[in-house]
């Protein structure tokens, strides 16, 4: 791999890494700063996001491009689970068929920032923003 290469994949690492830690701050600003206690969809969704800021950060740190396969499937799980939280969240006929989701219902919204931003939102866009750096970091590594 090129030197040209090599610096675009540090920086995607680091791109990646940061999205990652700056959603795992803000869930736990949510829950323990603002006291939102998270559904079990939220749940799911940071047992997805969390990991991430550690293997990114090995990644970043150790110059490794292969970590973007982990990356990259964690992301689409966590991703996959966004979805479908936002979804029941706004449209109406999916949220009257959702399973509850315990003492939180996962149809809450506990922001809804400019009417369509909720927590849900701000973690899919996270999890793509590190799907994304994680198929190019593969892409500019040759795997």
């Amino acid at each position: 791999m090129s030197s040209s290469n090599e610096k675009r994949v540090e920086n995607l690492l680091s791109i990646g890494w940061i999205a990652s830690f700056i959603a795992t701050l803000g869930s736990l600003y949510f829950s323990e700063i603002l006291q939102y206690t998270p559904c079990e969809l939220c749940w799911y969704q940071r047992i997805f996001m969390y990991p991430l800021v550690i293997i990114l950060g090995i990644g970043v740190f150790k110059k490794d491009a292969s970590i973007a396969l982990y990356s990259l499937i964690l992301s689409t799980i966590g991703g996959c689970i966004s979805i479908y939280h936002y979804s029941i969240q706004k449209i109406d006929f999916l949220g009257e068929k959702s399973i509850s989701c315990g003492i939180v219902p996962c149809t809450g919204e506990y922001i809804n920032w400019l009417g369509f931003i909720t927590i849900p939102f701000l973690a899919l866009v996270a999890f793509i923003i590190i799907f994304i750096t994680s198929i190019l970091i593969l892409k500019k590594a040759g795997r």
